[in-house]
């Protein structure tokens, strides 16, 4: 055996130590009984390290990318590293590729002749091989008894979802760490501690002590996660030292060297979560889990209005008319995305925000970031809208999971505490069409529901819910049946014309848990502006559905405007309130329409109760028709290939920007716009811009008596309409929170308009204001520009 090892170093002679693959290939080529012989003493040789981790750059990577990335690849100040770097991991080699074509971020194109690109390519991924493309010795599903048995390691870690996440997820280790570095861990863990994981002890003011991971630190602050589970976000005016252990939390193998053989190549076998609902049994969602949501603790807002009523109205009322004045900003938290529309969620003063593909768990007092989730963003060819824009709106909290749509619409579950992925499905499950994902997604009970975008584009629009444990889809309703479909759905067409497509449902819903039905509103038909072969009223566009939580059976909907042909989406917030109503209890929907009507409908049988013009611009329809709700057409409504000045304008006389109902002032507040359009009959684009100096384009905040549909006071707000879409954020306080065209944030008394706050952003304001609180502190936060704001009043 010896003289074999020695021939066969001769026959692969190298001045460096010679590469993984380069020597199996070699092993191969003596024969079979020579290579089972060397096999076991080469996979020991890797797992000890005595293998090399990256081979020389090539001259052409040093002259074309070591300014930025160093001659080494392992980053500089203007670059990160590219060495095991899990980002690139993650890629295939055509996307490589085109990243080095066509550049991205800051980083420039590089238009290289081919076999160069193919040649950065190859040495690219020569520094990213981990333990997923080595040759692992032993019994992957020995190994993965030992790992969740006798190894105890599911203890502290998870695996898919399985495991308890006190240590760092495990899902991904094959892809982001090579076999000897995970040899080296499980023998000598002291030796590579994974960054947010080193133990330390805070000794605190009050004489106490706490202990647990370092999950983040600044110069001022820092975030321990206790062996509980729990972050504690300490500032250092509660602390006195903090003292950092020298040693792993993890301690070292103590199973049989046939257990550790075992072990290291189940490890080797985890490179990642893939698509497709989790097939191993989960634990449940508690009780006290989903009463978390159905019934936030004060101070949580664990979903993108904060409760599931869709009323962004909140019982925190520390920051108030007498103290609002006093608001400073507290901290900033920057994102790579400009035009933020993310509302964040916030759970036990952890912090919730999203951007491209992006989600960010933050401390809620002081912004300082303890993990992300990152994956590289859709080709724009495959996604539409705002989707292929980059914009999200948010996430839903359930127990530990958090949940988020990506721009390709795969609905994703997120470990609360580690950030790592627990499951992805393909909503859509595999449909052709350019399907979008911006909206949050709506937790109900234990199931995670979601829409999806890209009705603009034709796609059969649906609300989808699935288990959340598992991703597992429970139901699905469609919004476009399409020719020869059956059941409850399609019986409801008979007789009517089908649309070719549309009925997005790219906004968030809301849910009235205690009765168990989802509300959720519908995108307009496709095409936009030509009707013609789409006869009929194209249910269930432009609807808000009322779905049994647990079926998804439809119980009503109501349409508010049949046949479309201006792009009037019902997909604004829906507003669910339990009030007196002209003398008598209901229980109410509140939808303020982008067809310039405000409606509220009984939300037990759908029978709408009133239905108001909201704004002056509307000349499409006289009114609505008491006897059947529907609307009193005019002139203006049909579209012609000339075009014709329709009000509202495209983007409607309001938009899916919040909405919020104040229970104090009986008043509900809505972000409206005085504005028209060209339309034109056409299948694609069919919208011309229309100015009129006299009436010039306006954005005013409204306050509705929702009895009488009576505007009881107006702010117009001077700037590009198209600049402000920021909703609004009534409170317990006597306030409403709002952005303004001109790039502020601000807040007026409740209950007469009255300005008594603002701050200057400087940017337009593309996302809905929140409030939360952290150790009986408030704070309000809203997205502006490329940045999560955070405001609260002086500490005594």
């Amino acid at each position: 055996m010896r003289f074999k090892l020695g021939f066969l170093l001769r026959v692969f002679p190298f001045k460096k130590k010679l590469s993984t693959m380069r020597l199996f290939q070699g092993l191969r080529w003596m024969g079979a009984r020579q290579w089972r012989g060397l096999s076991l003493i080469c996979a020991l040789m890797i797992v000890q390290g005595n293998m090399v981790s990256a081979q020389e750059a090539p001259p052409l990577f040093k002259q074309q990318c070591s300014l930025c990335h160093g001659s080494d690849a392992r980053g500089t100040d203007r670059a990160p590293t590219m060495v095991n770097s899990p980002e690139i991991q993650d890629l295939p080699d055509s996307e490589i590729a085109t990243i080095i074509q066509k550049g991205e971020g800051k980083m420039p194109a590089f238009p290289l002749p081919q076999s160069d690109i193919e040649l950065l390519v190859r040495y690219i991924r020569s520094i990213n091989t981990t333990a997923s493309s080595a040759a692992a010795v032993g019994g992957p599903r020995a190994g993965e008894e030992v790992f969740f048995g006798s190894g105890k390691c599911s203890t502290c870690h998870v695996v898919r979802g399985r495991g308890i996440s006190n240590g760092p997820d495990l899902s991904n280790i094959a892809n982001r760490m090579r076999l000897a570095n995970l040899q080296q861990v499980l023998t000598n863990p002291s030796a590579s501690m994974t960054a947010g994981y080193r133990t330390a002890s805070v000794a605190m003011n009050d004489g106490t002590t706490l202990r647990g991971f370092l999950r983040a630190q600044g110069s001022h602050d820092l975030v321990l996660q206790t062996n509980d589970g729990k972050l504690h976000l300490l500032h250092d005016s509660e602390y006195r030292t903090i003292t950092p252990d020298t040693h792993s939390a993890m301690p070292a193998f103590q199973g049989t060297a046939d257990q550790q053989r075992d072990l290291l190549a189940y490890l080797a076998t985890l490179s990642g979560v893939g698509v497709g609902a989790l097939k191993q049994a989960q634990t449940a969602a508690t009780p006290a889990e989903i009463a978390a949501v159905q019934h936030p603790a004060r101070g949580n807002w664990p979903n993108y209005n904060g409760t599931l009523d869709g009323n962004r109205n909140s019982a925190l009322d520390q920051i108030d008319r007498k103290s609002v004045s006093k608001l400073q900003l507290q901290w900033t938290y920057p994102i790579n995305f400009v035009g933020l529309e993310t509302t964040p969620a916030v759970v036990d003063g952890v912090m919730y925000a999203t951007g491209n593909n992006q989600v960010y768990a933050l401390s809620g007092t002081t912004g300082r970031e303890i993990w992300r989730y990152e994956r590289p963003k859709s080709p724009g060819s495959t996604i539409s809208g705002d989707a292929a824009i980059g914009v999200n709106r948010g996430v839903a909290v359930l127990g530990n999971r958090v949940f988020y749509l990506t721009d390709n619409a795969h609905l994703i579950a997120l470990d609360r505490l580690t950030g790592a992925l627990l499951w992805d499905v393909d909503t859509p499950e595999g449909a052709a069409g350019q399907f979008g994902g911006t909206a949050a997604p709506l937790v109900v009970g234990d199931l995670v529901v979601t829409g999806v975008s890209g009705g603009d584009n034709g796609i059969r629009g649906f609300v989808a819910a699935y288990k959340a444990t598992t991703g597992e889809l429970a139901w699905k309703f469609m919004t476009i049946p399409k020719p020869g479909d059956t059941g409850p759905i399609a019986d409801t067409w008979k007789g009517t014309a089908l649309a070719l497509g549309g009925g997005a449902t790219w906004t968030t819903g809301s849910a009235d848990q205690d009765a168990s039905v989802v509300y959720w509103p519908v995108g307009n038909p496709h095409p936009d502006t030509d009707g013609d072969e789409r006869a009929g009223a194209n249910l269930y566009t432009n609807s808000d559905l009322a779905l049994d939580a647990k079926t998804g059976k439809l119980l009503w909907h109501f349409q508010f405007t049949p046949h479309d042909l201006h792009d009037w989406d019902a997909n604004e917030p829906i507003v669910l309130v339990n009030e007196k109503w002209r003398g008598q209890d209901r229980k109410l929907l509140l939808h303020a329409n982008r067809n310039g009507f405000f409606y509220v409908l009984d939300r037990t049988t759908g029978k709408p109760l009133m239905a108001s013009k909201m704004v002056d611009a509307l000349n499409w329809a006289s009114g609505i028709n008491e006897k059947d709700w529907t609307p009193n057409l005019l002139p203006a409504n049909e579209t012609t290939l000339q075009g014709v000045v329709a009000c509202p304008a495209v983007r409607g006389a309001t938009n899916w920007y919040s909405t919020a109902y104040s229970p104090a002032t009986h008043l509900y507040y809505v972000m409206t716009v005085e504005d028209c359009t060209v339309y034109r009959k056409a299948d694609d684009g069919g919208y011309g811009r229309y100015q009129d100096p006299a009436h010039p384009a306006q954005k005013i905040l409204r306050a509705f008596d929702i009895e009488t549909g009576k505007v009881m006071w107006q702010i117009n707000l001077p700037g590009p309409v198209q600049s402000n879409y920021s909703g609004v954020l009534s409170t317990a306080g006597g306030l409403v929170f709002f952005g303004e065209s001109s790039g502020g944030f601000a807040a007026v008394d409740a209950a007469t308009g009255k300005y008594l706050w603002h701050f200057e952003t400087n940017h337009a304001m593309k996302a809905s204001p929140m409030t939360y609180e952290v150790d009986g502190r408030q704070y309000v936060a809203i997205a502006s520009g490329a940045n999560i704001l955070s405001f609260a009043l002086p500490k005594d």
